[in-house]
């Protein structure tokens, strides 16, 4: 008899995301397709990935500039002590294949300001901020405006933190919720000598493990729910306050005065260019979609020369600013800060029309914003893409 009960016993097998999948409204198949470029990878950024991983999101682009400390391995769930002074993006990678091995991770260990292209952005689905500064915020923002992506910024501070998302022109933008106070402190640091903007880098912002961890999984879930178009935090921010627990909500309204909040720019995918097509050949292509071409814009600060005030020594440095080494700045014959000059635009006349855009300094796959008379449009350099 007792053999006959096990004969007749059934063994049930689930599959990875079974569970999921018993929620009415979960679509996996969407998730596997999404791809979500993610910003830092530290301790906010770790819990972000992490999530993502255990979703089964099908591609993550992780980007983060800096290297591992010991005092990361307190707050950071993918990084162990074997990983120290390695790059957080790498080890934030391998570690989230890891957890799901179908997973597409591309770790971009560079500034996000000055070494990767826009068009990261553009084919992203979501954009997630897990950063710690002011002027990253606004790039990002700057960016997810013009191309009309949403993106779901989260912060941290000891037991509190706070989510937003954010999609202009339809709702407000990060810039919309600046303070008077917040713009000083840009400012101040915007007018400082480029040594000095080295030296004035913000300090590491105190938090534990379990806010971040709490923050992170709130930035994801947002994001799921903007993928099931589900109400999701469009313009407005959760406040976490994690002592007493008198977290709210609050919608932001949108600041007339901001300039971000007019309809996406168009971009048109060029194959053909790649980072070594010269800026002549980029201006050609716009020329041929706008029936003409004022200048090319470049949406970063682009250092070209540092001269000496002293002895007049001068050297060009085709870079973006945030990846200018202090080493550099100071001249090699008497040591005095040289003086930079910066250009974000290309005109007809420029003597930069014949070099490449490897040359020039900007990063792989970026885009540059055409202008002809009232007219703008952007030219992605898609000839180096790693995404289809």
């Amino acid at each position: 008899m007792r053999q006959r009960q096990e004969s007749l016993s059934i063994s049930a097998v689930e599959h990875r995301f079974s569970r999921l999948e018993t929620i009415q409204w979960w679509n996996q198949s969407l998730l596997k397709q999404s791809v979500v470029l993610i910003i830092g990878a530290g301790a906010l950024g770790n819990e972000v990935i992490k999530n993502c991983s255990l979703l089964g999101i099908g591609t993550c682009i992780i980007v983060d500039n800096d290297q591992i400390e010991q005092s990361n391995l307190s707050r950071s769930v993918l990084f162990r002590t074997m990983d120290e002074n390695k790059n957080k993006a790498e080890c934030a990678a391998k570690a989230a294949h890891s957890i799901y091995p179908d997973i597409t991770c591309i770790p971009i260990a560079g500034n996000i300001i000055g070494d990767v292209g826009l068009g990261w952005f553009n084919r992203a689905d979501m954009v997630i901020s897990a950063v710690d500064n002011r002027e990253a915020r606004l790039f990002i923002n700057k960016i997810c405006a013009m191309l009309g992506k949403p993106w779901i910024d989260g912060g941290i501070d000891v037991l509190n933190g706070i989510v937003r998302g954010f999609h202009a022109p339809e709702t407000a933008c990060y810039e919309c919720t600046m303070s008077k106070t917040d713009w000083n402190l840009i400012n101040k640091r915007r007018s400082c000598s480029l040594l000095a903007r080295h030296a004035a880098t913000e300090g590491g912002i105190p938090t534990t493990p379990t806010t971040a961890s709490v923050i992170g999984a709130l930035q994801v879930q947002e994001m799921i729910k903007y993928f099931h178009n589900k109400k999701w935090l469009k313009g407005e921010g959760f406040l976490f306050e994690g002592l007493n627990h008198s977290s709210y909500t609050v919608t932001y309204r949108i600041n007339p005065n901001c300039l971000h909040h007019e309809n996406p720019l168009k971009v048109k995918k060029t194959e053909e260019l790649s980072k070594n097509s010269t800026l002549e050949e980029v201006w050609r292509s716009a020329k041929q979609y706008l029936g003409g071409c004022d200048a090319l814009d470049i949406e970063r600060e682009m250092l070209g020369k540092l001269t000496c005030p002293k002895c007049g020594n001068s050297s060009e440095v085709f870079l973006p600013l945030e990846s200018v080494s202090s080493a550099i700045i100071p001249c090699p014959k008497c040591h005095t800060e040289r003086i930079p000059f910066f250009f974000h635009t290309i005109t007809k006349n420029s003597s930069m029309l014949s070099m490449t855009l490897s040359e020039v300094g900007l990063p792989l796959w970026d885009i540059l914003w055409a202008r002809y008379n009232d007219n703008y449009i952007g030219i992605e350099i898609s000839g180096d893409a790693i995404l289809p």
